[in-house]
């Protein structure tokens, strides 16, 4: 039975160049991934393309699937920052002018770097990072009832926990296809379109 590669970083950077040493080998990872895929990628690539010697590299991260697992940790940290920043921003909203908001951030957000977005989705299993995005989800569900809450005079639903997972549910499934199978939706031409039948989805549930 072949042994599962490691996953967890050696030990956590602290000092300012230790940190730049591990912001440099994640990002090498990412543009790897993108430009090469992940079967092409090796731990001999990554440190040369980070300027970094291979006996760095391994104090840090044990694998190159570490380090995979280290781009998919940063990347959903960027995209929850994201999520928090935005329903912060809407929260005083009314519910039309508040959804569309979030459902553009939901799109723009899936629009920077979707060839990375494609190859780290498809590394989740194989890094063991679904616990994290199970937790990523519960988290988003939260923060989007706590903003049907708030404005529960506007919304039909009579379980908000339902529908929070509704809307979070389907945006994310439009959003992560169209990465996947339907690019095109997400150039600069096409977006805004997508924006406002989400939008129309969403509030034609809610209301």
């Amino acid at each position: 039975m072949a042994r599962r590669p490691l996953t967890s970083p050696r030990k956590e950077a602290i000092q300012a160049r230790s940190r730049a040493t591990v912001d440099a080998l994640i990002e090498a990872t990412a543009r790897i991934l993108v430009r090469e895929g992940f079967d092409r990628a090796s731990t001999n690539r990554i440190a040369e393309a980070a300027g970094v010697s291979i006996g760095s590299l391994y104090q840090y991260y044990p694998s190159k699937e570490a380090l995979v697992a280290a781009v998919i940790d940063r990347h959903q940290q960027e995209l929850m920052q994201v999520v928090r920043n935005a329903l912060a921003e809407v929260s005083a909203l009314p519910l039309e002018e508040g959804v569309r908001r979030l459902v553009a951030v939901a799109i723009d957000a899936h629009r920077v770097n979707p060839k990375l977005h494609r190859v780290l989705a498809e590394q989740i299993p194989r890094t063991g990072r679904l616990k994290n995005v199970e937790a990523f989800n519960r988290e988003t569900y939260a923060l989007f009832r706590s903003y049907l809450e708030s404005h529960r005079v506007e919304v039909r639903a009579a379980d908000l926990d339902l529908a929070a997972f509704v809307c979070v549910t389907s945006v994310e499934a439009l959003t992560h296809n169209a990465v996947l199978h339907r690019p095109e939706v997400l150039s600069d031409k096409e977006a805004g379109a997508l924006v406002e039948e989400a939008t129309r989805l969403v509030l034609r549930y809610l209301q």
